[in-house]
């Protein structure tokens, strides 16, 4: 069992590597940017609520992303583990990710915190908006997510600093490579005995 976390700022990768890091570590990966944008691509309840936040670059509300991460670890599929891709990104989130996995008697193993200069991040986020066609990747939302990020998620990535679990990874560069060098430290941090 297996149960990893991705975080990272916008445009660092964390879609792609959590799918590779999935895959190797054969655990689901669980991404609340796929969940939110396939609740507001079907226009439900949520989707419509979460889609006023997103269209702004402002992060979903707790109350709304707590329960949604909630009712998917629930479900069968991650009972054997999962790597979460943008959840925990507050520490009330951490809280209740914490009280979460500690009513099941369970704790994250390791948090992969992607790592890369904001001039290459924005220079991604450009590149995906033409690829891709995603409305909410534009230059005002990308820094507003990135200020978000460096003033709300630094401190998530200080608490699991804090911990001892947090496995920086350098997030420049070609995506295999990263991959690789992901790969092998979270491989050498789970293979390392912890007092």
């Amino acid at each position: 069992m297996t149960r990893l976390l991705i975080i990272g700022p916008p445009g660092s990768g964390k879609g792609t590597q959590a799918e590779h890091l999935a895959r190797h570590f054969g655990v689901p990966a669980v991404s609340t940017g796929d969940i939110f944008r396939s609740n507001v691509s079907r226009e439900t309840d949520l989707g419509t609520q979460a889609a006023r936040y997103l269209d702004g670059g402002d992060f979903v509300p707790d109350h709304l992303t707590n329960a949604l991460v909630k009712d998917r670890l629930l479900d069968s599929d991650v009972q054997s583990g999962f790597l979460l891709d943008g959840y925990p990104r507050t520490a009330p989130q951490v809280v209740e990710l914490d009280n979460l996995l500690a009513s099941r008697g369970l704790a994250l193993d390791a948090v992969i915190e992607l790592r890369a200069p904001d001039a290459e991040l924005e220079q991604r986020m450009r590149r995906r908006a033409e690829e891709q066609g995603r409305t909410d990747d534009t230059v005002d939302v990308f820094r507003r997510r990135l200020d978000l990020y460096h003033t709300e998620t630094h401190e998530v990535v200080s608490v699991y600093a804090g911990r001892g679990i947090l496995v920086p990874v350098d997030g420049s560069g070609d995506p295999a490579d990263i991959t690789a060098l992901a790969i092998a430290a979270v491989e050498k941090f789970l293979a390392t005995p912890r007092a």
